[in-house]
């Protein structure tokens, strides 16, 4: 059989791939990627030639069958997503759960992921922490909320430029106006910046400078 390998990219900067991910890309016989045009700019800076295909959120139901049959066949397959690790927030986990049903071998190498270095930017605890990704856009997000407010542990949230006044707003609402939270953007990059305070703080911040880029949000957790 063959195996796949979960191959993390750069989140922005792309000196921060690591050596063996690109040995990995090169020697395998088939790359996944989240979006091949994203995937094709990086696989170009290193030249790497090996074949791509589409695998995203939208396909992934319809070709993990067709992909573990590969596997099975004897092809290695390197799994990437846009930025970071897969299966954070992206594409992988269905793919990584077939291959283990199946006694695939998978191989996770370690290297970027966003949620990292904003929780260490952050200035928050980081002992214990919960990942909560994106928050539900309609649906369940009140009580996702509700939920969240007698949450001890930090917390950290993915979110988007456009939403992301949404979401400060609705943890001042939620969880109080007082409660200190920091929010990173454009990590690895030019115009990389973390603004810190309280939610209202960060808030008023964002509304007078309308934010830009990726974004992850640290929330502290509730007093005990």
């Amino acid at each position: 059989m063959g195996k796949l390998y979960i191959v993390p990219t750069p989140i922005g900067n792309l000196k921060d791939i690591t050596l063996r991910a690109l040995d990995v890309l090169k020697e395998v016989d088939l790359i996944l990627a989240e979006d091949t045009r994203t995937s094709g700019k990086l696989l170009k800076h290193f030249e790497i030639t090996t074949h791509m295909q589409s695998h995203h959120m939208h396909n992934e139901h319809k070709t993990v069958e067709n992909l573990i049959q590969k596997l099975k066949s004897g092809a290695n397959i390197a799994l990437i997503s846009d930025a970071g690790t897969p299966a954070i927030s992206d594409p992988g986990f269905l793919l990584t759960r077939a291959c283990v049903d199946e006694h695939i071998d998978v191989e996770c190498l370690p290297g970027a992921t966003a949620f990292v270095p904003a929780l260490v930017n952050s200035g928050l605890p980081n002992d214990k922490f919960v990942f909560e990704g994106f928050l539900p856009v309609k649906k369940g997000r009140q009580t996702r909320l509700l939920l969240l407010a007698e949450e001890t542990r930090t917390m950290i949230f993915y979110e988007s430029p456009h939403k992301l006044l949404k979401t400060l707003a609705h943890f001042c609402e939620y969880f109080g106006e007082d409660r200190q939270v920091s929010v990173s953007r454009e990590l690895t990059k030019l115009y990389e910046e973390t603004i810190r305070g309280t939610a209202k703080d960060v808030l008023d911040h964002y509304t007078n400078k309308p934010p830009k880029g990726e974004i992850v949000i640290v929330v502290a957790g509730k007093n005990k």
